[in-house]
Parts: C-alpha cells; sequence; structure tokens
C-alpha cells in the first residue's frame, strides 16, 4: 500500500512536508507503548499511534518505519515535525479513532506487522513448551499403563 492510499483510507493530512505518496507501507502496527513497538518486526511498516511526541519519531526511526500516522486528531509540536523531516520519517494524522483506523486499513489489505524477535521467541518458547508437555503427558499415560 502507498502513502497516498492510506491518506486517503484514513482521511488524514500530512504534517511532514517532502514526503513521497509513493513510498511503500508493507504493514501496519498499532500501539501507544514504544517499548512494544521495539519488540516487533516494523520494518517498512506504518506505525499507528496516538503518542504525539519526539519518542514516536525516535522509535520509529530505530525500527525502521516506513510511516508514523497520528490518531485522535493528534498533533505534532514543530519541533517533532522537524525531527521526522530531518530522520525521513513522513507523520500522518487523522481524526479517526486507532480501532476505525487499523480497520480501514485492514479492509484495504495492509497486514499486521511479523512478530520479529519477540514473535519469533514467542513461538520458539511455545513450540518448546508444547513439546514439554506433551512428553509430560505421554509419561502419565505409560506409568499409568
Amino acid at each position: 500500500m502507498h502513502l497516498h492510499e492510506v491518506l486517503a483510507i484514513t482521511d488524514a493530512r500530512l504534517l511532514t512536508s517532502g514526503a513521497d505518496l509513493e513510498l511503500s507501507v508493507q504493514c501496519g502496527l498499532a500501539s501507544d507503548l514504544m517499548s512494544d513497538v521495539l519488540r516487533l518486526d516494523l520494518t517498512d511498516g506504518l506505525l499507528v499511534t496516538g503518542l504525539a511526541n519526539q519518542q514516536v519519531v525516535r522509535t520509529a526511526e530505530m525500527a525502521d518505519a516506513a510511516a508514523i500516522l497520528l490518531v485522535r486528531g493528534k498533533d505534532l509540536p514543530a519541533e517533532t515535525v522537524a525531527l521526522a523531516e530531518r530522520v525521513g520519517i513522513p507523520v500522518l494524522a487523522t481524526n479517526l479513532n486507532m480501532f476505525e483506523s487499523c480497520g480501514r486499513l485492514f479492509r484495504a489489505g495492509l497486514q499486521a506487522c511479523a512478530g520479529g524477535k519477540a514473535g519469533q521467541a514467542s513461538k520458539e518458547a511455545g513450540a518448546a513448551a508444547g513439546s514439554v508437555a506433551a512428553q509430560q503427558i505421554h509419561r502419565r499415560g505409560t506409568a499409568a499403563s
């Protein structure tokens, strides 16, 4: 999905100047907790958030996000817009709430960003726990026979 499509789908406005509206957004992630964003793979993704400060721009930069969509009518201070422009991260803003924004984007075909490092570790831990549980059940069943 391209940035111009995100703008249209969410009735958003562009806060940063000079953004490439043909920029491709590969996935979406919604969170107001930047610590959660850093645990997931947001590479070339759209960060949907209600957090409107420099931390969101710094987090998006560290996570290699393609763009930021601010929800609930939030606006950024001028110095934060300038920071986003310096690091090359387009920032959009919509009056929609987070749920409606994500729903519209998902309905239009934008998929959720993958679990990334935390998601992979969680899958591996879940698989290991499932294997241990299966072994315990098997032992109990064998002992009862």
